[in-house]
């Protein structure tokens, strides 16, 4: 299941320009602004508000899963598939080869389409490409074992890449019916021998009695990532993530920007969600039942009102080769959190060894001669 519509009449390909009305040269989103600025002479305008109610509107899951997304919400778009990690590129119009913004390999465009469900909402750019470089170089500063020359070459200041990520958001309503068992602490009083004397001890004890109860919750934007060239420990510890601030979908925010097309599909994003809320709920069992233990013998859960979104958050990466090895970096472009792979240096791990080793020996040595 995609939670595609049938075919119908082949669409139009989507592109969008953006020319500066002064020199005619492509203009960009500026971060932190609601602004499109022109690289070449630097005129600015303003991204008009969009002030349609339903431009952020969730799209009705059942009827995604009957494959009943009206074509308005389909879009296609040249996509072509990164060789190396399989990053699913966006290609801007006019634009036939680039480099995959996570593992710098060369991406080359393709006469294909990618036909999906179009984002709903994003969080524009927030954090400059300048201060998402200062947030990554201070991180790698922060990594004892970090090799030195890794952190040399970043700080060269080689060029980021700014990439939408496609991410999923689902609300439903849940509401479980449970059983179980609630634990409540008690003591007993005993009487030990303790150094040939008599001595009580007071000790605890568990009293079981069964429960049966209900607990409800209403799911509001459950996230989940749709993509699966990024790892999903460093997109996950990159949030909170500020979703209240999503802004209906314009493309003037995507201008000069790259943006990823999803891999994982509606369904397989759903499962993910329906994880996320098991596990949540199972917290509010627990709650419910009380007391100072708790098993939990069965749960059963009904859905209802599951709705979704597909939605792009920003991100700035970086991806560096050194000696031989890739190491992949991406920065929240809302909150300038950084998340990557943890490079280390054999050389500065072992000389740590040592010099543990040899403060052991001395302390060893001093502490033998004041025995």
């Amino acid at each position: 299941m995609t939670g595609l519509a049938d075919p119908a009449p082949a669409q139009v390909v989507e592109e969008h320009r953006f020319p500066c009305p002064v020199c005619g040269s492509d203009m960009h989103y500026a971060p932190g602004t609601s602004e499109l600025v022109c690289t070449h002479c630097g005129h600015h305008e303003a991204i008009a508000p969009l002030r349609d109610p339903e431009a952020t509107r969730e799209i009705d899951f059942e009827s995604a899963r009957r494959g009943e997304v009206p074509l308005s919400e389909i879009e296609e778009t040249r996509i072509a598939a990164c060789p190396n990690c399989g990053a699913q590129v966006e290609f801007a119009p006019g634009t036939h080869a680039t480099r995959c913004p996570y593992c710098d390999t060369a991406v080359v465009a393709d006469t294909g389409t990618h036909r999906h469900i179009k984002p709903r909402a994003l969080l524009p750019f927030e954090v400059d490409e300048a201060h998402a470089h200062e947030a990554l170089t201070r991180w790698l500063g922060s990594l004892w074992f970090a090799p030195n020359g890794l952190r040399a070459y970043a700080r060269k200041g080689r060029r980021m890449n700014g990439i939408y990520v496609p991410f999923w958001t689902f609300d439903a309503q849940t509401e479980t019916a449970y059983r179980g068992q609630r634990g409540d602490t008690y003591y007993v009083t005993r009487t030990v021998m303790r150094d040939g004397k008599p001595t009580q001890v007071s000790e605890p004890r568990i009293r079981w009695r069964r429960v049966r109860g209900r607990v409800a919750r209403f799911f509001d934007d459950i996230l989940v990532l749709g993509s699966t060239s990024l790892p999903k420990a460093h997109t996950d510890r990159l949030g909170p993530w500020d979703l209240p601030a999503l802004t209906p979908y314009r493309p003037e925010y995507v201008a000069g920007f790259m943006a990823e097309g999803y891999q994982v599909e509606l369904d397989a994003a759903y499962e993910e969600a329906r994880g996320i809320m098991e596990d949540v709920i199972r917290t509010d069992v627990r709650a419910d039942i009380g007391g100072d233990q708790q098993r939990i013998e069965a749960m059963e859960t009904r859905i209802s009102d599951v709705t979704f979104k597909h939605v792009l958050l920003p991100v700035w990466t970086a991806a560096y080769r050194y000696r031989g090895q890739s190491y992949a970096f991406v920065v929240n472009a809302r909150s300038g959190k950084v998340q990557g792979a943890r490079p280390y240096s054999k050389w500065k791990i072992a000389l740590a060894v040592i010099a543990a080793l040899i403060a052991a020996a001395i302390l060893g040595y001093f502490g033998y001669l004041n025995q």
